[in-house]
């Protein structure tokens, strides 16, 4: 019996040590994942076959290639002509049943615009601009628009936007109400194509908006649109839709509200061209504000000296004439957590740029400056050769000197240093600092040339990366324009076709029909060199009107 344990340990350990062999094989293998799917779900049959004529079917079966799922299909699914009982969408698997509980128009086009309901289960790949067509008669509306969407101030390619017609009998009753039944969506090249249309005349425009309920709505929506109706009796191309932000019509605060330091913000819903404020209650308080707006003069941000009041009515005024009143509650004994602290008027390097003055920044209006908690060195020795100027900005002061290139600067606010209008001092901070070398710097010289249209104003723009306007010049005629030390990046030049003269971009209005002023990018990118003086020819374009 002794010697039959070994035998039976043996006959048992074997398969299990096996077993656990396989599974920490199993274990250690690392899982291999697949190229991420971008494809969404492919149609393999439709009962009845699209394109369908002499239509007589309830129901609509579609079958895909793999599971997928519906997204407010009562939002974006459209069917043109509309329906006033709304079809029934139901999924069956990889299958989609659409059950029609209305009836259908004789000899009729029917298109269903699936927008952009249909996406994959995993990765939620939308099947976009998917339409089904069928005709309750012998004959299907052929008949295409096609086209491109641009945005009117950058001048570039606009995917993702919804392209629509309303006939124009129904533009007025539709356009703003309801969304539109004859819709696509732009590809990433800002192409778009409206298909199977019949022949009708129709508006035509284009929405970019920030809720996708395809209805111009939304102040901060883009909106494009062709000045004259489209008589479609054959097929078109080339038509051109330039996106802009509408200015409301109405101005109102759009924001308002006491921030955690106590600063009123208020934000408007368009920009103003000449604003100011006036506190009506408490009126004693009135002289006391300060009010600063900002350069797109959409935002005001107003500060009290006092804070000893329940409650604020504030009038904003448009060229001294009240547009508007708000009235903002606050607890009397409310308190506000403020920090006085500061930013400085140099780039993202620490560095200066030679010849300018450092600017001191604080985030609330300073009342006064105690030089003696000041200190300012150069190469770790004191100077106190420099003066501090108030700016115009009243949390801002400018500190002058002459400073050295090779020099590295510390700049020390020790406690004290700057007391705001609240009475507030700040802690002990500062900065370290170098002065940019000159050579870092550029000179553009612009040859500009006007079209021989004479009488006309075009505002001349430079901008730093395609992004921030550096500075605008109003020119009339053929002109020179100097841009002295810019530093070495890129850069781009934008026309504004400034049709009234009054120095600035008009947008648009649908309701009145009013195209926004042309906008024109030059497509030439501008790379400045270190140390390099450039001349570069500007030759503004004819402008070129929507149709």
């Amino acid at each position: 019996m002794l010697n039959q344990k070994p035998v039976f340990f043996l006959k048992n350990f074997i398969p299990v040590l096996c077993f656990l062999l396989i599974c920490g094989c199993a274990a250690m293998q690392k899982p291999q994942g697949g190229p991420r799917d971008l494809t969404p779900p492919k149609l393999l049959k439709a009962t009845p076959e699209d394109q369908t004529r002499n239509f007589k079917a309830k129901q609509i079966q579609l079958d895909f290639d793999e599971y997928f799922k519906l997204s407010n299909q009562y939002q974006e699914i459209s069917i043109s002509p509309a329906q006033e009982k709304q079809p029934e969408y139901k999924i069956s698997k990889k299958s989609l049943i659409i059950d029609f509980k209305d009836t259908l128009l004789k000899n009729t086009t029917y298109v269903i615009n699936f927008g952009k309901a249909i996406a994959d289960v995993n990765e939620s790949n939308v099947l976009k601009n998917f339409t089904y067509v069928f005709s309750t008669g012998p004959h299907i509306d052929s008949l295409s628009l096609s086209g491109n969407v641009i945005n009117s101030i950058t001048g570039l390619k606009e995917k993702e936007a919804t392209v629509f017609l309303f006939p124009l009998k129904e533009d007025s009753l539709l356009f703003g109400k309801k969304k539109p039944a004859i819709f696509t969506t732009t590809d990433t090249a800002g192409n778009f194509s409206l298909n199977n249309l019949a022949e009708n005349t129709y508006r035509i425009y284009a929405l970019k908006e920030s809720s996708p309920d395809k209805i111009f709505n939304n102040d901060n929506d883009l909106i494009a649109f062709a000045k004259n109706p489209v008589k479609v009796d054959k097929d078109s191309s080339n038509i051109l839709l330039k996106l802009f932000k509408q200015v409301p019509e109405n101005f109102r605060v759009a924001e308002k509200k006491f921030t955690q330091d106590g600063k009123l913000s208020l934000v408007f819903n368009r920009p103003v061209q000449k604003p100011s404020l006036k506190v009506l209650y408490p009126a004693e308080l009135d002289n006391q504000k300060i009010v600063e707006f900002t350069k797109t003069k959409d935002t005001a941000v107003v500060y009290m000296r006092s804070m000893a009041f329940d409650s604020l009515s504030v009038a904003i005024l448009d060229n001294n004439k009240p547009i508007d009143t708000i009235y903002q509650n606050k607890g009397k004994n409310e308190t506000f957590q403020r920090t006085l602290f500061f930013s400085f008027g140099i780039n993202k390097n620490d560095k200066l740029k030679p010849g300018t003055d450092l600017g001191i920044i604080a985030n609330f209006p300073l009342e006064s400056f105690d030089q003696s908690q000041i200190q300012l060195l150069e190469d770790s020795i004191p100077v106190t050769t420099y003066t501090l100027q108030k700016d115009t900005l009243l949390r801002r002061y400018n500190m002058k000197y002459r400073w050295r290139v090779n020099s590295k600067y510390q700049l020390v606010l020790n406690d004290g240093a700057f007391t705001d209008i609240y009475g507030d001092k700040n802690k002990k901070g500062g900065k370290n600092f170098t002065v940019d070398k000159p050579e870092n710097y550029s000179q553009l010289t612009l040859k500009v040339s006007v079209p021989a249209d004479t009488g006309k104003a075009y505002i001349v723009e430079i901008l730093e990366e395609g992004k921030n306007v550096l500075r605008s010049d109003i020119v009339t005629k053929n002109t020179t324009l100097v841009y002295k030390n810019y530093l070495t990046t890129k850069y781009t030049l934008r026309v504004v076709y400034d049709a009234n003269k009054n120095g600035r971009w008009d947008s648009g209005n649908v309701r009145r029909r009013e195209q926004p002023e042309t906008i024109w990018v030059s497509p030439k990118e501008l790379v400045l060199r270190a140390n390099w003086e450039a001349e570069e020819p500007l030759e503004i374009p004819k402008e070129q009107t929507n149709p």
